[in-house]
């Protein structure tokens, strides 16, 4: 081969790398273990595009790395295949999801490979095979059968808090539920019949049914996260999203809130990473107060004496509370609401339900809300407060309900100054309160009762302990963070393992029935009576064993109906680490030997979308797991890398307006019309010259008359840089840019572009030079006619000098993730290398080992045409660096005279400071350029410069 090919390079090698099993890895004790995981894709039919693969270079860069380091690595991959896009899809055609994942998922693959990933594929995983699935299942029961003890600060069975139930009660058991549960002694627990001990556990358990606010989609006919609604529509088909009270799934993580932030202190994560978990799970420490409702002909008519429980973290405030706000949702809404307020308040909740949580939350701006026509009486005070709604409180969050206190919170003071509300002043440092509220701690409180005078701490205290004493509430710690919805009303999903018998209980089906498989259904929407989709399921029921004979006719048994909804899509992805360590254990989710050699991630890669739901809700699986004696580590990944996003940069044609035929302007000529600017496909540009015969072919709105105006003969392009999407048509596909420049150059590319963390805009013209790199480096092993230039000879100080230098940097470089720095120093190095016309052996070996992790498919080609062994590069030793070939024999000191560069003189590199001053103070070139002029001063930078003041 006397030119370099990519082509028929990288095919040879990803060929043989599969048939040998190149990236294959078993537990091997011998060596120190190395664990990295790339967060797992989801297979979305659009496959790859070149913003994906940026962390897997990096990761993939780090695991060859290490290996070469002498690390047993393991580096997976698999595929979070469960999921809503899929699904949508199924509707839409009829074809079952799983057709779809599947051919997904070969294309995924087959791109992976193309790129030359060196990953175990023998341990892939998908989170939509029965294999896998069975056991998130058999961990969801594991929550299910399990509480959280306060005092040992742990999940435990859920035998445990039956056996303190029968000792002592409800009261034996310091146990992470609801506040308002019943109470009971012992006597009263041991005089229950199984079925109620077992309905009384079920307001204890880790995972629980429970009716909750959440984002339903009746277009749809299901239940959305947060993250799947975009200004109050669904993300897929923009469908009207409200919320609603459904009876739900839920995990118990608010169980784990002050374990989840403490152990951030444990993990190298980055601080705004840790910074957005510890904001979302939201620890304050505040007061729970009680406000009851004022008494009225109505409320008595309705049987009504309710108090409103708040939480606050601002109590010192509470004389300032002006009035209360319930969230439209709140339980209590429909029964507070006089006749005379009924119309706005059905009125107003109806608007609210069309806007998600997070659409209230982040909208400071506008102020709405209604009166319910109650009151409430403030405890400190005696004072009668009105009751409105407002959709800024969620009914979630906390107790739903908010004093609302006006000179202090700005919020609260924009709603009462809308509604024309009082607003008290409470302290004697607040000030400009016509303006705008004041939230200072500072000074003394005023118009306060008891604490007037105080300042902030001495009042905080008095009124905590007063509210105490007269039982009107309790300081307390509360939590932003609210328990995880655990269901979704969609068909490809995982069963949740539970059943309902005819009491409306619901069961665990059997450990040995596991895994409960999704069943055939004719159509993938919900049934005509509301129903999830697998109420379509013929004759899907649970069998409990043994069998009972069912009363209905010989040959049946008595059956049970499934759980409907399944499991949400972040079930699958919060353990998938350890499947991934033993992926074809029929027995466990992973052996006792595989969970004890591999223990956790090393490094981890994947994007910062994922801090407060994959992330957290792994984190939290991780710490249960542990707890029931699982697995050993509290945290389950100990260093986390956030990939910046690759942008896109779109191309803009102009169309002119108003014409008869279609008529596009080039970009410099576009000021002289009115025109009308369009995303046009990236991959149809050049340099920003647009192939206008592809442009006419390729778009549908375009006919095949349309008139192109041209400058200097091209249409040229208008640019920009934005996110990376279809809909801008500047979506790049990795296969097209392997296909014409090679997977080596554009792993370098792709890390060339920047530092890994940041943001970054693709710009293809770039990757030409990096292409022209590998061919230098080719040129370095062989002629143009393809002939040898390699030799034996030894290497010369100067040959390994740049050596060296390469070696030092790139080893620190891949230690500090900064890869773009590496592919700078590799260049460097092949240009030296070139300069110096080396050909020698002793120097290209070890340039090809530290090559080989960014560039792998030329480096196995180039070592094996140096005649060693085919795919042993990938098993040699990282070459070590040493300081000595680095130490200058001579430096050549630039000699500044008058500010200016005249002279350049060398010095052995031991030379002193002052023998140097002497010599250049001698140089009768020195002695010319100083003119005569008396000498100010002469400075010597050590092995820099020297600079001669006069």
């Amino acid at each position: 081969m006397a030119v370099y090919n990519p082509s028929e390079i990288e095919k040879k090698w990803q060929a043989f790398w599969d048939k040998n099993e190149t990236y294959k890895v078993d537990i091997d004790t011998s060596k120190p273990k190395f664990y990295v995981l790339d967060m797992f894709p989801y297979p979305s039919g659009a496959g790859l595009h070149v913003g994906h693969p940026l962390g897997y270079i990096a990761s993939d860069i780090y695991s060859r790395y290490k290996k070469l380091k002498g690390f047993n690595v393991l580096h997976p991959m698999g595929f979070d295949s469960f999921g809503l896009p899929a699904e949508q899809y199924a509707i839409q055609t009829g074809q079952h999801p799983a057709i779809t994942t599947e051919k997904n998922i070969e294309t995924y693959i087959g791109q992976m490979k193309n790129i030359g990933f060196g990953y175990d594929w023998s341990r892939e995983i998908r989170t939509s095979s029965p294999e896998y699935y069975k056991w998130t299942q058999w961990i969801f029961m594991q929550l299910f059968n399990s509480w959280y003890n306060k005092d040992t600060d742990q999940a435990e069975d859920i035998e445990t808090l039956e056996a303190l139930f029968a000792k002592g009660g409800s009261a034996a058991a310091n146990a992470v539920c609801e506040d308002e549960l019943a109470e009971f002694t012992a006597e009263e627990w041991n005089a229950l019949s199984e079925e109620e001990k077992y309905k009384t556990t079920l307001d204890y358990r880790l995972t629980y049914l429970s009716e909750s606010m959440v984002n339903f989609c009746p277009e749809l006919g299901m239940v959305l996260s947060n993250d799947e609604v975009k200004d109050g529509v669904s993300e897929r088909g923009g469908y009207p999203v409200i919320q609603k009270k459904m009876r739900q799934w839920m995990m118990r993580i608010t169980a784990y809130c002050d374990r989840l932030i403490d152990g951030l202190e444990n993990v190298d994560w980055s601080h705004s990473l840790k910074e957005q978990q510890k904001n979302w799970i939201g620890r304050s420490q505040g007061a729970s107060v009680k406000f009851p409702v004022a008494e009225s002909d109505l409320l008595k008519e309705r049987a009504f004496e309710g108090k409103v429980e708040v939480f606050t973290t601002r109590i010192d405030t509470i004389y300032g509370v002006s009035f209360m706000v319930l969230a439209p949702e709140h339980e209590w809404v429909d029964t507070l609401t006089t006749p005379e307020q009924k119309d706005a308040i059905e009125a107003y909740k109806l608007e609210t339900q069309k806007r998600s949580e997070l659409d209230r939350m982040s909208d400071v701006k506008t102020v709405s809300g209604a009166f319910t026509g109650s009151y409430c009486v403030n405890p400190v005070n005696g004072e009668q407060v009105p009751i409105w709604i407002a959709d800024y409180v969620l009914a979630g969050y906390g107790t739903g309900a908010v004093m609302a206190v006006p000179s202090g919170d700005q919020r609260d003071w924009n709603f009462a100054k809308h509604f024309d509300l009082p607003i008290p002043a409470i302290s004697d440092a607040q000030q400009n309160l016509e303006e705008a509220a004041d939230a200072s701690k500072e000074g003394k409180y005023i118009n306060s009762g008891m604490i007037n005078g105080m300042e902030y701490q001495p009042a905080v205290d008095t009124l905590i302990s007063w509210i105490e004493e007269n039982k009107v509430g309790k300081g307390k710690i509360n939590y932003r963070l609210r328990d995880a919805v655990f269901a979704r009303q969609r068909y490809w999903g995982e069963p949740v393992p539970v059943y309902f018998k005819e009491n409306g209980l619901p069961y665990l089906v059997d450990e040995s029935d596991l895994p409960i498989v999704l069943p055939e259904i004719d159509e993938y929407k919900p049934t005509e009576t509301g129903e999830p989709p697998l109420g379509r399921a013929k004759g899907w029921k649970y069998v409990p064993q043994p069998p009972t004979p069912s009363p209905k006719g010989e040959g049946e048994f008595v059956s049970y109906d499934y759980e409907l909804s399944t499991m949400p899509g972040w079930a699958g992805s919060s353990w998938y680490w350890y499947r991934y360590m033993d992926a074809k254990n029929d027995d466990a989710f992973a052996s006792k030997e595989a969970l004890d050699y591999w223990q956790d991630v090393d490094l981890y890669v994947g994007g910062t979308e994922h801090a407060t739901g994959h992330l957290l809700y792994s984190r939290f699986w991780n710490k249960f797991l542990k707890d029931k004696g699982f697995v050993k580590q509290e945290e389950f990944a100990k260093k986390l890398i956030n990939q910046g996003m690759i942008q896109g940069r779109s191309s803009f044609v102009y169309r002119v307006k108003n014409t008869e035929v279609p008529t596009f302007v080039s970009y410099g000529l576009r000021k002289q019309y009115e025109t009308q600017r369009l995303h046009v496909d990236v991959n149809i540009v050049d340099n920003d010259i647009l192939d206008v015969e592809a442009f006419k072919t390729t778009r549908l709105d375009v006919p095949e008359n349309a008139e192109f105006i041209l400058e200097n003969g091209q249409y040229k392009c208008g640019s920009e840089v934005e996110k990376m999407s279809k809909s801008k048509y500047n979506v790049v596909n990795p296969d097209v840019l392997v296909d014409r420049y090679g997977a080596d150059t554009l792993r370098l590319y792709e890390m060339f572009l920047g530092p890994l963390t940041e943001a970054k805009p693709w710009d293809t013209k770039g990757i030409e030079g990096t292409s022209r790199f590998l061919k230098k480096l080719w040129r370095l092993f062989f002629d143009q006619n393809g002939s040898s230039l390699l030799v034996d000879d030894k290497g010369t100080p100067e040959e390994l000098k740049a050596l060296h230098k390469a070696i030092k940097k790139v080893g620190a470089d891949i230690e500090g993730f900064s890869f773009n720095t590496s592919v700078s120093n590799f260049m460097i190095c092949v240009n030296e290398l070139t300069d110096l016309k080396c050909h020698k052996k002793e120097i290209l070996e070890q340039l090809l080992i530290i090559i080989s992790p960014y560039a792998p498919h030329i480096a196995e080609e180039l070592w094996a045409r140096m005649g060693k062994e085919e795919g042993s590069i990938t098993s040699q030793e990282f070459p070590a660096f040493n300081e000595e070939y680095l130490k200058e024999d001579e430096i050549e000191y630039p000699i500044q005279i008058g500010g200016k560069v005249r002279v350049k003189l060398s010095f052995p590199a031991e030379t002193s400071k002052g023998d140097i001053e002497k010599a250049v103070l001698a140089n009768d070139e020195v002695i010319k350029w100083m003119d005569g002029k008396p000498l100010r001063k002469i400075i010597v930078v050590p092995k820099r410069i020297v600079n001669v003041v006069v």
